[in-house]
C-alpha cells in the first residue's frame, strides 16, 4: 500500500508490503517489501545574498540587468557621490590648515612663545582633521558596490536615478556555479548514509534525471519527525538547470 507523510519541506512516499493482497505472488511481495522513497527537493544556489546600500545616495549606474552573469569584483551598482567628494575636499582643506597651525606652534614653542596647552590643542586638531579625511575616504569607498563572488543577478530591487537610503536592498545575487539540494530524510538512514554517496534526481521542468551526491549531513535529528536535514550537489554542468527548479530525489536504501 502507499502511505503519504509530509515532513517539513519534503514529501516522503513509502512503498511497502505491509498488506499484500491474496492475488499477489511471493516474488511481487518480496519486491514490494523493499522500501523505496521519493523525496521532493528544490535546486538552490551555492551562495546567495541581498546587496544593500551602505550610504544614502542616488543610483547612477546599474550596468547588469536581471539574469546577467558577473565576475567577482565586477561593478554591480554605482552611486552619484558628488556631495561626498566635496565633503572630502573640505576635510582635506581642514587638515591642511590644522597642519599649518601645528607647524607654526611648534616653531613658536622652540622660542618659548607659545604654551604647551596651545601646542597640544593644535596637535589634537591635526589628528581630528586626519580622522575626518579617513572617514570621508571610507564613505567614498561605498560609492560603488562590487560583486563579492562570481554569479548572476537574480533580482533588481532599485532603478537608475533612484535615491536609496542606507540599508535599503539593491540586488539579490546568487552563485549558481554549483546547484545544491536540501531535503529531509528519515533519521534511520544515518546508519548507512555517508557524504559522497551518489544518487539521481529527476527535475520536473526538464523531465530529465541528473547525477548528484550527498555533501552535508545535518548535526541533529528532529525528535518529532525523526528526520535529519541533508544537502546534496548536482554533479556536472547542465546549462538548462537554474535555481528554483524542483524535482524528485529517488534514493533506495541498501
Amino acid at each position: 500500500m502507499k502511505r503519504l507523510a509530509v515532513v517539513g519541506a519534503a514529501t516522503f512516499v513509502f512503498m511497502s508490503a505491509a498488506v499484500v493482497s491474496a492475488q499477489s505472488t511471493p516474488a511481487a511481495g518480496a519486491k514490494s517489501a523493499m522500501e523505496r522513497q521519493e523525496i521532493r527537493a528544490q535546486l538552490l544556489p551555492r551562495r546567495y545574498t541581498t546587496i544593500a546600500a551602505e550610504i544614502g545616495a542616488k543610483v547612477n549606474r546599474l550596468p547588469l540587468p536581471e539574469g546577467s552573469a558577473f565576475r567577482a569584483g565586477q561593478l554591480l551598482v554605482g552611486f552619484d557621490c558628488t556631495l561626498q567628494r566635496a565633503q572630502l575636499r573640505k576635510a582635506e582643506a581642514d587638515l591642511d590648515g590644522a597642519a599649518q597651525t601645528l607647524k607654526s606652534n611648534q616653531r613658536l614653542a622652540e622660542l618659548n612663545s607659545v604654551g604647551q596647552l596651545e601646542l597640544d590643542l593644535s596637535r589634537s586638531a591635526v589628528n581630528k582633521a586626519r580622522a575626518e579625511v579617513g572617514a570621508h575616504h571610507a564613505v567614498l569607498g561605498k560609492c560603488s558596490v562590487e560583486a563579492p563572488f562570481a554569479g548572476r543577478v537574480a533580482e533588481q530591487k532599485i532603478r537608475e536615478q533612484q535615491y536609496v537610503q542606507p540599508g535599503q536592498a539593491l540586488l539579490d545575487i546568487i552563485d549558481d556555479s554549483v546547484l545544491e539540494l536540501e531535503f529531509l530524510v528519515p533519521s534511520r538512514w544515518l546508519v548507512w548514509l555517508k557524504v559522497g554517496g551518489k544518487f539521481e534526481v529527476q527535475i520536473d521542468e526538464t523531465g530529465q534525471r541528473y547525477p548528484a551526491k550527498f555533501i552535508r549531513i545535518g548535526a541533529r535529528v528532529d525528535p518529532v519527525n525523526q528526520s535529519v536535514k541533508v544537502a546534496a550537489a548536482i554533479e556536472g554542468k547542465f546549462p538548462e538547470l537554474i535555481a528554483g527548479m524542483s524535482g524528485r530525489v529517488q534514493v533506495t536504501p541498501p
